[in-house]
């Protein structure tokens, strides 16, 4: 019997990650201010300390993974390489399926990989505390457990409805010794003022955003730390696709599709981007984001300039964007609720380097509940997006006859979110595509530059 789970030694984690912007064929976008021209790096010191800025404005292919960062990461990583054997029987399917299983951190997803990158450069330049906000929970818990590594308070605004949705996650994030506050909040003049238009509001992480930005900018002591979207976050999850193309390597096989979930992008950064730099030389390979039918930023969004918070605290970025005071609807892929994506991976997507699709929410966990049966894994409902499109293609190769080798990015599990498993099982759960109307008001907003 060959092996399901391919491995790498402690000794194989990489000793670089990968930046995207070496291998693209254009030079990305500039980042402007309000008055619509480029924001300097100066103007970032606010927020950030100035090794997470030379990363994010860095066009070299390579940049160091610091032995501290990398000594942490052996609590969970190397992740392994599955070969979806069981799923592949139950399918009937000539294709190889294979994931790489991020689940495995303490943090429960792939998020740490960053989290704990970005805390070591926060403690480097002296800071003493931390905001960022969190959707379903995963990025705050990950940024909650650098913190308590590296000795940095971390203060998480969670968006309201997955603060409602997933207390064990809040749980979590308390148990590291992190604060957590439902967004919108009380406590920032942003969240006061959408509490004030809507008492009610389910919130968004554009409006969590919002507020944790402000807390960083009027405290001298904190810094702001963002999970996804922004270059930085993008270069440290890469560390998942490099590893994947070392396994892949050990079993003399290559994938002809690779699938990940994608909100803000650092999911589907994270694998696919390696992968890009094969693609860039001439390999044939493709990369398909994939979102929620509520949320299609992607796939109905506008190519502009926009805030990346609903407050319009932010520099404006050049991104696939559904207006920066969207509000989606409360599916449980809380992850995937961004009105916005990556500036990298929107400028792929617009000169057609990747692809993107959305999935409905009942696809998503019926697809999810197909793997957890056959592969024992229970999936997270972020992660079940790129399940679904791969089963989806396992079964269209079931049709034409044809054995592709498919490959996605399984970023955490679903432990904690047994509740929205219950109520899919139960019919409770529903499909949202957003209203083509909706998406055209919020359009409405953007601002008038680029």
């Amino acid at each position: 019997m060959t092996d399901i789970k391919i491995l790498l030694s402690e000794d194989e984690i990489p000793t670089q990650w990968y930046n995207v912007i070496a291998d693209m064929p254009n030079p990305p976008a500039p980042v402007l201010g309000p008055d619509g021209n480029p924001v300097s790096p100066d103007a970032l010191m606010a927020i950030f300390p100035m090794g997470i800025i030379e990363q994010e404005i860095s066009s070299e292919r390579w940049i160091p993974i610091p032995e501290e960062v990398r000594d942490i990461y052996r609590q969970w990583r190397p992740s392994p390489l599955f070969r979806a054997r069981r799923l592949e029987q139950l399918l009937d399917t000539p294709a190889k399926i294979y994931y790489k299983y991020e689940g495995g951190s303490p943090a429960g997803s792939h998020k740490p990989n960053s989290a704990i990158a970005q805390a070591y450069y926060n403690k480097q330049a002296g800071a003493q505390r931390l905001a960022t906000e969190t959707g379903a929970g995963q990025w705050g818990s990950a940024l909650a457990l650098a913190g308590r590594m590296f000795g940095l308070e971390v203060l998480v605004y969670m968006v309201n409805i997955s603060y409602q949705q997933k207390p064990f996650r809040r749980s979590m994030m308390e148990t590291w010794g992190a604060t957590v506050v439902a967004s919108p909040s009380d406590q920032t003049e942003s969240g006061r003022k959408i509490r004030k238009e809507d008492p009610d509001s389910d919130g968004s992480l554009g409006i969590a955003i919002s507020e944790a930005v402000e807390s960083a900018a009027t405290r001298d002591d904190t810094n702001y730390a963002l999970g996804s979207v922004l270059n930085h976050v993008l270069i440290h999850q890469s560390i998942i696709g490099l590893e994947s193309k070392k396994q892949f390597e050990k079993v003399a096989d290559y994938p002809d599709i690779i699938y990940a979930s994608c909100g803000g992008g650092s999911n589907f950064a994270g694998v696919a981007f390696p992968f890009f730099a094969d693609k860039a030389s001439g390999k044939e390979v493709r990369l398909i984001a994939v979102e929620p039918s509520s949320c299609p930023t992607l796939t109905k969004g506008h190519y502009a300039y926009d805030f990346g918070d609903t407050a319009g605290l932010t520099p404006l970025t050049k991104m696939y964007t559904l207006g920066h005071d969207f509000v989606p609807p409360g599916i449980h892929a809380g992850g995937l609720r961004y009105h916005g994506d990556s500036a990298l991976v929107s400028q792929l997507y617009k000169e057609g380097l990747v692809e993107a699709m959305a999935v409905g929410q009942l696809r998503t966990f019926e697809a999810g509940t197909t793997f957890a049966r056959a592969e024992g894994i229970i999936p997270a409902p972020e992660s079940s997006h790129a399940i679904a499109s791969c089963i989806d293609e396992a079964l269209a190769c079931k049709q034409s006859g044809q054995a592709k080798t498919l490959f996605f990015n399984l970023s955490g599990h679903g432990h904690f979110d047994m509740a929205a498993y219950d109520q899919y099982a139960s019919g409770q759960l529903e499909d949202f595509d957003y209203p083509e109307e909706s998406i055209k008001s919020a359009l409405e907003s953007l601002p008038k530059v680029g």
